[in-house]
């Protein structure tokens, strides 16, 4: 009998199913994750091809995801193909159709509105327990792709002045696939992630905790498909009139944090800003106004 499609999504689905695939089929798995537009897009025959694995090979991953073929998994990636692009569609046709209305107090109305959430959204205990585990790490991992890409620097920016565990993923000639290897149980991972989901932000976040590491997620829903390996959630609403997600509130959290951690890490952390505010200025890094 036919097990029932459970999962949110094509990506959702992969993830809570890809341990139990064998080797042939976690690689159309990983074309799947990867190349969503062209299997929403295209016919069996020219993914098999492109992917250079055998038609059968996504028959069969299909049916061990709960489909009952492969026409149906394509016809569940072209809905979400199709949400997905109405969305962003739809919020780009209304800032156009809105053009006369001031954006600026929209924008900011929204952004304060999402900010305020976290003290609602967010418990206090819940914060000290993730902020625990990152003062009590030997090394701080932080994963952003796509939009996410940049808080992921600017997290580790911050603490870079104080606290020198903290490495971003991927970034700076460190590959995602070696900093992951170097994750043991007293390590933790931070992943920065919103929808769309970043393939590797969500096969990372797995792969982390099989290596037995903590990991504070900092999403926008609960639909994230690898949620269950988390230790810590934070969800941050991403209301918006513009067409994409806001992250007013991840940078909120995201400075919070950086200030909880200064405040634990006391003297020594305020002695080592500055020095490196000396340094700066030994090395010109900043400009002086006239």
């Amino acid at each position: 009998m036919q097990k029932k499609v459970t999962a949110l999504s094509v990506q959702a689905s992969i993830v809570d199913n890809y341990d139990n695939l064998s080797d042939a089929l976690k690689s159309a798995a990983d074309f799947i994750v990867n190349n969503g537009f062209e299997v929403a897009t295209r016919s069996l025959r020219s993914i098999a091809a492109e992917s250079e694995l055998s038609p059968s090979s996504f028959s069969r991953l299909a049916r061990a995801l709960g489909y009952t073929g492969y026409e149906q998994l394509r016809d569940h990636a072209r809905e979400e193909l199709a949400s997905s692009s109405k969305h962003l569609t739809a919020k780009a046709q209304q800032i156009h159709d809105d053009a006369d209305i001031p954006f600026l107090p929209r924008q900011v109305n929204a952004c304060v509105a999402n900010i305020q959430s976290l003290l609602t959204d967010i418990k206090e205990e819940q914060l000290e327990a993730a902020v625990d585990s990152l003062v009590a790490a030997n090394n701080v991992t932080i994963i952003g792709s796509l939009a996410s890409a940049g808080f992921a620097d600017y997290f580790a920016y911050l603490t870079s002045w104080f606290d020198g565990r903290w490495s971003v993923a991927g970034r700076n000639g460190v590959t995602l696939a070696s900093s992951l290897a170097r994750l043991a149980k007293n390590d933790v991972l931070i992943v920065i992630s919103k929808a769309p989901y970043a393939k590797r932000a969500v096969l990372a976040t797995a792969m982390a905790a099989e290596q037995g590491a903590t990991i504070i997620l900092i999403t926008d829903s609960h639909t994230f498909p690898s949620i269950k390996h988390a230790t810590h959630v934070f969800i941050q609403k991403i209301e918006s009139p513009q067409f994409f997600s806001s992250y007013a509130a991840t940078l909120v959290l995201i400075e919070t944090m950086t200030g909880m951690l200064l405040a634990r890490a006391g003297t020594p952390a305020v002695d080592n800003i500055h020095k490196v505010v000396e340094n700066n200025q030994q090395l010109d890094e900043i400009s002086h106004a006239l």
